[in-house]
């Protein structure tokens, strides 16, 4: 008998109606003769309701209340699909994060998971039931409750997966799958039959917001198949997996865009070894991600370095920025908004050289400057003015989706 997971976000289970649909595709899967566990986010808009009320309380509430007000939200979702199920003449139970054995660190409002127990989910399913998991929240060691960051919930239906060796996760969203690019956007994406891990990391990464990057990571680490799906129609989603040759590879499968950036530069910075491990190991010991690097060119035995973080980390790192420079002995920085993120993705690059120039030809040609250029195997990044990145991505697209 197949074991599958099958996760619903918010927006599946916004309202009764949309339970209740919930409800009638998991007893079909179960129908099917599988064994079905199922990971729902909170309902509709409730996280940032819950939010609002934060801030009508108070502008700086701490970080273990804001996780015990969250975790909330998907206590009421899964209450409310267990009695959907249970109506419809089926046995299911619902579990808090905790009562499903996920265990996190204790970096609270973006936890990670660390180890899952599924000693209780295996019991119930070996009665016959399905089991409702809450998305998004688990428990510390030290017995708190931590939630998981935005997209919390496909990290918790992929663990689980890993943790139960379940035959396919299924995350159902309000897309029917993994489009070449933003359809929102460009107006002319297609949607794709298959995607490797690799590509799909990257565009998780870099904006695309179908999937959280960690559960694509989980994902790949344990050979959990993954199927992206709509929980509106029955069309076949994207399949995630691994791919059987880079040679057959599409060069770009795909175009991302990410307009949760912001660009930080320091300026005059001591050139001398361990000067860029004090800079980033300081912004990383209070919990501040870093993507893009840029080193400049060593003048007088100093030089730049401008590197990009989330908009949401930027308060938190500027003062931070600003002791680093104090204490190194940097002349100033500086910090903008205003940017954006361009990505072109696919496993193919790395046997179809040029890519990387067409796409800067492209960006030249619609008179797009570049700020910042990353690499890897299988994407090229660029950072430029937020208000091209639109132009940006259509014109990208137009290039390599044909």
């Amino acid at each position: 008998m197949r074991t599958i997971v099958q996760k619903f976000g918010g927006s599946s289970v916004a309202d009764p109606s949309l339970i209740k649909n919930v409800a009638q595709r998991v007893v079909h899967t179960k129908d099917e003769g599988n064994r079905v566990v199922v990971v729902v986010s909170a309902l509709g808009d409730t996280t940032d309701e819950l939010l609002d009320l934060v801030h009508k309380i108070t502008d700086h509430p701490g970080e273990r209340e804001i996780d015990m007000l969250l975790s909330t939200g998907e206590q009421v979702s899964i209450a409310l699909l267990a009695m959907a199920i249970n109506k419809l003449g089926y046995s299911a139970i619902s579990f808090t994060g905790f009562q499903a054995g996920i265990y996190t660190d204790d970096a609270h409002s973006k936890a990670r998971i660390i180890k899952i127990d599924p000693q209780r989910v295996r019991q119930e399913l070996d009665q016959d039931k399905i089991v409702v998991v809450a998305g998004f929240q688990g428990i510390t060691e030290s017995g708190e409750i931590a939630t998981l960051g935005r997209g919390g919930s496909d990290t918790t239906a992929v663990a689980l997966a890993a943790a139960l060796k379940a035959d396919l996760c299924e995350i159902y969203t309000d897309v029917d799958g993994v489009y070449t690019a933003d359809p929102r956007v460009v107006p002319s994406a297609v949607k794709l039959d298959s995607i490797s891990y690799d590509e799909m990391l990257e565009l998780a990464s870099l904006g695309a917001l179908v999937l959280q990057p960690r559960a694509v990571e989980f994902a790949k680490n344990y050979a959990v198949p993954l199927s992206i799906r709509s929980s509106f129609n029955d069309y076949e989603g994207t399949l995630v997996g691994e791919v059987e040759s880079v040679e057959n590879c599409r060069p770009v499968s795909g175009i991302a865009h990410d307009l949760n950036v912001a660009k930080i530069g320091i300026f005059d910075v001591p050139d001398c070894p361990g000067m860029a491990r004090k800079i980033f190991l300081t912004l990383a010991n209070e919990k501040i991600n870093v993507d893009m690097i840029i080193q400049g060119w060593v003048r007088d035995d100093r030089n730049d370095i401008v590197f990009t973080v989330t908009r949401g980390d930027l308060e938190r790192a500027l003062p931070v920025v600003e002791a680093i420079v104090k204490e190194i002995g940097a002349s100033g920085f500086v910090y903008n908004d205003q940017v954006a993120k361009v990505s072109i993705v696919g496993a193919g690059m790395v046997t179809n050289p040029g890519v990387a120039a067409d796409m800067f030809k492209v960006l030249a040609r619609e008179g797009i400057n570049i700020e910042m250029i990353s690499t890897s195997e299988i994407k090229v990044s660029c950072i430029i003015q937020e208000d091209q990145s639109i132009k940006a991505v259509n014109a990208l697209h137009a290039e390599f989706i044909k």
